[in-house]
Formats: structure tokens, sequence, C-alpha cells
């Protein structure tokens, strides 16, 4: 996750979506920029800082990343908030707490110091549900899959292994990217999510692919897929609230438990139910992730008008 800590185009004071919306349409050359390559690589996020427009809020944040603007991105909140707190570019106005406006909504936070240096970071994410249960698509290459589309902060199309899809042993990492790449756009001539309270937030531009987990202390493994060809190397913030509210939907979580999510690389989130909440017609979670980042490294980058790859390139 890169962090922005100057540089970033000035907005104007507004609601954190609304600004979201004027970065994509006056400043995408940023994102481009500094996720793309040269500077960037295809799974590459990032965050800017901006002073909140809510009170309730001590900050607001933009995450970018190689597909666009996320409303929400619970890996790199954990990320930014870690590097922002380590670096003393946020005060927090309670110890050990941050309240953060996203483009999703309000996200609070508590994290754990010792020293210097931030052990821990949990996320109380925003309202998440299960938007549509066993929806059928037929998949080329797959053939029909059962799928849930979940709300966690972005829209999953959430998998579990069934009759054309075993699980996730012996499947690559392109493997997973193709697979998505086709459920995706199988998808997208069915289903399109409207979230309630926000049209501007629809789509399933997300999957996440669920198996048994491998390590004795984790409930689950996954896979999440987003962008055109990245998979997450966390088991992702957003897609570890997707999973809990679909699993709490079908009375598989209760409230008050845990879920322990395990990436493809071992890492591990743990996931909370912390409480029952309507979302327009739906009934959801407030859902918490838990887990830590840690800084590698700081970066100037420039960006030169002269140099004919500037702004950033894809290979695809």
């Amino acid at each position: 996750m890169r962090l922005v800590a100057g540089g970033g185009p000035l907005l104007p004071h507004a609601p954190m979506g609304e600004r979201r919306e004027m970065f994509l349409r006056d400043h995408d050359w940023v994102r481009k920029a500094l996720m793309f390559e040269p500077r960037g690589h295809d799974i590459m996020s990032g965050a800017i800082i901006y002073p909140a427009y809510r009170d309730d809020c001590d900050i607001a944040v933009l995450f970018i990343e190689v597909s666009g603007c996320l409303p929400m991105c619970g890996a790199g909140t954990i990320g930014l908030v870690t590097a922002a707190i380590e670096e003393g570019l946020v005060k927090p106005r309670e110890s050990g707490k941050l309240s953060i406006e996203t483009p999703a909504g309000r996200v609070d936070v508590t994290f754990e110091i010792s020293g210097n240096h931030v052990d821990s970071v949990r996320l109380f994410n925003v309202p998440s549900y299960l938007h549509e249960a066993d929806v059928e698509v037929n998949v080329p290459g797959i053939g029909r899959l059962r799928v849930d589309i979940s709300y966690g902060g972005n829209y999953y199309a959430v998998v579990e292994p069934q009759e054309n899809w075993s699980g996730l042993d012996g499947m690559s990492a392109a493997d997973i990217v193709g697979c998505s790449q086709k459920l995706r756009e199988a998808l997208a001539d069915i289903c399109d999510p409207i979230h309630p309270d926000d049209p501007r937030i629809r789509g399933v531009h997300h999957a996440i692919w669920c198996d048994r987990p491998v390590n004795d202390v984790s409930d689950g493994r996954c896979a999440v897929f987003y962008g055109e060809k990245a998979i997450d190397r966390s088991p992702g913030g957003t897609g570890t609230s997707a999973r809990m509210a679909q699993l709490h939907a079908k009375g598989r979580l209760a409230v008050g438990s845990k879920y322990r999510h395990e990436s493809l690389i071992g890492t591990i989130f743990e996931g909370r139910v912390e409480a029952e909440v309507r979302i327009g017609a739906y009934r959801g979670i407030l859902p918490s992730v838990g887990g830590w980042a840690r800084i590698i490294g700081h970066n100037t980058i420039f960006v030169d008008d002269r140099d004919p790859l500037a702004y950033g390139f894809q290979i695809r």
C-alpha cells in the first residue's frame, strides 16, 4: 500500500464520495502515474489523506489502485493507519483511535502501539450485507456456478467449492485470475447490485474464492481478485467483511463470533461480527477486521512531462 504523504492534488472541501468523483474526473493521471508501471505494478494500491469533511472523523482518505478508486479498502486502511501514525502524519483526537471518512462512509479504527511502532490495527468497517444469494451463472471454461453477491465496502462474488469448482488446491495465480475475469464478465450480464444508500456504489468488481483453511488457527481461506488481474496478498478487509456478511445471512456465523481468514500466502485477518444492522431493506452486519502492516520503505516519486511513459502503462 503506497501512502501519499505529500503532493496529492488539492480537492474542494466536500464529502469524500464527491471528492472521489472529482479526483477521477480531473486528476486521474495521478492515480495512473502512481499505480501503473514503471512506478507501480498490476496489484499496486494506495491512499491519499485529506482533511475530513465530516465533523466526526479525524481524516478522510481516497483509495487508489490500478483499476480506479475504491469506495473502501480494508487492507489499505490497516496500512495507511500504521504508516500515518508511525510517521507522525496524523494526530488522533483520542489515543489509540481514529475515525476515517471514506467514500463508502465512516470507518472507526483502533490500534495498539509498542514504543514507536503500531503492532496491530482493527477497523470497524461499513455496514455489510448479503445482497443476493445463490445466483446461478454460466462461466466459460468452468460451467455453471452458484455464487452469492455480498457487500463489505465493495461488491463481491463469493464462490465456495461446488460441483464445477473443487477449491483452491491446485490452482495457480494465473488460473484464479483467468477464472475471475470470466466470472465477472458473465455476472455483468445478469447482475448489477446498487447500494441502497449510495447509488454511486454499484456493480460486482471483485471475486472471492473461498475454501477450507490450511493453517490450523484459521477458519477459512480465500483468494481475492480485483482490478484487471490482481490477487490480494492479504485476505482482504472488505473481502473478509463481505464473507462474514454472507456467512451470517446464511446462519453460519453468529453475532460476536470471530472469523480468522487466511490468504494465499498464509497471512491472517481476524474478522468479527460486532452486531446486526439494517441496510435499506437488507439485514446486515457491522463487521470488524484486525491485522497488521509494516513500513518497508520511503519513495520520492517524480512525474516528468518529457517522459513518454510519464503517466504509466499496463501490459495486458
